[in-house]
C-alpha cells in the first residue's frame, strides 16, 4: 500500500510549486469581473426596475470576451512603455488590465443605474474589455510559465481561484448588498455600491500576485522561427524596407500565422471544428442571462439566490469539472463531449419543472445542483478539446480565437432573452434553450467521425 501510494504524493507536490500556487490567485483575478458584468449586474437592474428587454439587451457587453481575439496578437507581441521593461511581457500586460478592472469596478459603484444608466453601461463595458484583455495575457502566461507536465496543475488551480472568485462576485456581493440594505421591498442604490467597491478592492488580489511572480522566459520554437524568417525574407524580397517591413512581418507573425497554422493543420474540417466550438455551450450561455431575474420574479430572496445559485451551485460546478476530468481519462474526450451536451440540454428542461413550482427552495436546490453539474462535467470536457487543438507555437492568440468563437454567437442570442421571455414567457423560453442544445450533438459525431481517432487520441461518442 506505501509503495502504491508514493507516486501519488510525488505527484501532488506539484502543488506547491510557485507558479502553481500563483495560479490560485490569479485565477481569482481572473474570474471576479465576470459575474459583475453579467449575472450579478443583472440582477441589480431587475431589482432597479429596468426593463426585461433592456437586461437582455445589456448582456452584450459580454461580448468583449467574445471578440478578444481582435487584440489578443497585441497582448502576444506588443510592448508597453516602461512596463514592460520593469515587469516583462506577460506581466505589464496582466498590471495595466488589473488596474483598469478596478478602477471601472469603481465606476460602477459609483453610478446609479436608475439616475444614469448609460454610464453604468459604459463602465461595464471597461469592465469587460480590460477583463478580457486579461484573460488573454493571463492564458499566455499560464502556457509559458511552467513545463507541459505541470500544465494541469496549472489549470486545476487557476479554475479553483476562478469558481471561488465566482463565489464572491456572486454570492459575496449579494450579501454585501443584502448586509447594508434597510429594506428588500424597495429599491435602494446604497447596498450596490458598498457591495461593487468592496468588489474592485478585492482586485487588489490579482495585482499583488502579479508583483509578486516572475515573468516567464520567452519560448519559440524553430518551426515558428524558420516561418516568421521565411516570410521576413519573402517581404524584403518584394522591395519592403525599414517600417514597412517590419510592420508587414510582425502583422504576419503575429496575426496571420496563429490562423494559417490552423488551417493547414486541419484543412477543411477546421470549419466544422469552429462550428462546434461557436455552439457549444449555447444553451447555458442563453438561459444563464435570464437566470437571475427569473428568480427574482419567483420571489427569491437576494440571500436564498446567493446559497443556493451562488454557493451550491459552484461548489456543484467543481464537482462536475472534477467528475468531467475522470470520464475524459475513462472514455475519451469526444464521448465525454457529448455526453456534456447531452446534460447541459437536457437540465435547462427542470427549470420549466422549476417554474411551475414557484417559490420552491428545496426545488431551486435540486434545479440549480443538476444545472451546475452538468455544466462542470461540460466545461471540463470542453477545455481538454480546446487544449488538443491549440499549437503550442501560437497558444495565446489561437486560445483567444476558439474562446472568443464559442461565446460570440451564443452572447449575440442571449441578448433577445429578455424579449422571448416577455413574447412567449419562462416554460417556453428554457424550452427554447434545451431545443437549440440538439444541433450541437450532431456536430460533436460529425467532428470525432472526422477525426476517427482524434486529437490527442479523442474518440468517437
Amino acid at each position: 500500500m506505501t509503495l502504491r501510494a508514493h507516486p501519488w504524493l510525488n505527484a501532488l507536490k506539484v502543488y506547491t510549486h510557485p507558479r502553481v500556487v500563483g495560479m490560485l490567485f490569479l485565477g481569482f483575478s481572473a474570474g471576479l469581473p465576470l459575474l459583475l458584468v453579467l449575472g450579478t449586474l443583472s440582477f441589480w437592474l431587475s431589482e432597479a426596475g429596468i426593463a426585461r428587454a433592456t437586461i437582455g439587451h445589456l448582456s452584450w457587453v459580454g461580448l468583449a470576451y467574445g471578440f478578444k481575439f481582435l487584440w489578443s496578437p497585441l497582448v502576444d507581441r506588443l510592448p508597453l512603455p516602461l512596463l514592460t521593461r520593469m515587469l516583462g511581457r506577460r506581466r505589464a500586460w496582466l498590471l495595466l488590465s488589473q488596474v483598469c478592472i478596478a478602477l471601472a469596478l469603481l465606476g460602477m459603484a459609483n453610478t446609479d443605474p436608475v439616475v444614469n444608466l448609460a454610464h453604468t453601461v459604459f463602465f461595464a463595458l471597461a469592465v469587460a474589455f480590460a477583463s478580457a484583455t486579461q484573460d488573454i495575457a493571463l492564458d499566455a502566461y499560464r502556457i509559458e510559465a511552467v513545463e507541459t507536465e505541470k500544465q494541469g496543475a496549472m489549470a486545476a488551480t487557476y479554475q479553483a481561484g476562478y469558481r471561488i472568485a465566482m463565489i464572491t462576485a456572486g454570492a459575496g456581493a449579494l450579501w454585501i448588498a443584502a448586509s447594508v440594505d434597510p429594506s428588500e421591498a424597495t429599491y435602494d442604490f446604497r447596498p450596490w455600491q458598498v457591495a461593487y467597491t468592496a468588489m474592485a478592492a478585492l482586485m487588489a488580489v490579482g495585482i499583488l500576485t502579479t508583483l509578486i511572480i516572475r515573468e516567464p522566459e520567452k519560448k519559440v520554437s524553430s518551426e515558428t522561427s524558420a516561418r516568421e524568417t521565411h516570410a521576413r525574407t519573402k517581404f524584403a524580397a518584394a522591395g519592403l524596407r525599414g517600417w514597412p517591413l517590419a510592420a508587414t512581418a510582425w502583422l504576419y507573425s503575429a496575426v496571420l500565422s496563429p490562423f494559417i497554422d490552423f488551417i493547414q493543420r486541419y484543412k477543411w474540417q477546421a470549419l466544422l471544428m469552429l462550428a462546434l466550438i461557436a455552439v457549444y455551450r449555447i444553451s447555458d450561455v442563453v438561459m444563464g442571462v435570464m437566470s437571475n431575474p427569473f428568480y427574482q420574479e419567483l420571489g427569491f430572496t437576494k440571500d436564498e439566490v446567493a446559497t443556493v445559485s451562488k454557493v451550491y451551485g459552484v461548489i456543484m460546478t467543481i464537482a462536475g469539472a472534477g467528475l468531467g476530468g475522470l470520464l475524459v481519462m475513462r472514455m475519451g474526450v469526444m464521448r465525454t463531449l457529448f455526453f456534456g451536451a447531452v446534460l447541459s440540454a437536457a437540465t435547462n428542461l427542470l427549470f420549466v419543472w422549476l417554474a411551475g413550482r414557484g417559490h420552491d427552495v428545496g426545488a431551486l436546490v435540486f434545479t440549480v445542483s443538476a444545472d451546475n453539474l452538468s455544466a462542470g462535467i461540460a466545461s471540463s470536457a470542453f477545455v481538454a478539446y480546446l487544449s488538443g487543438l491549440v499549437n503550442q507555437a501560437y497558444s495565446a492568440t489561437q486560445y483567444a480565437l476558439f474562446t472568443s468563437v464559442m461565446l460570440l454567437l451564443p452572447k449575440f442570442i442571449a441578448g433577445f432573452s429578455g424579449e422571448f421571455v416577455d413574447a412567449y414567457g419562462w416554460a417556453n423560453f428554457f424550452t427554447g434553450t434545451a431545443l437549440i442544445g440538439v444541433p450541437v450533438l450532431l456536430l460533436v459525431w460529425l467532428v470525432s467521425r472526422g477525426q476517427g481517432s482524434g486529437v490527442g487520441g479523442q474518440e468517437k461518442p
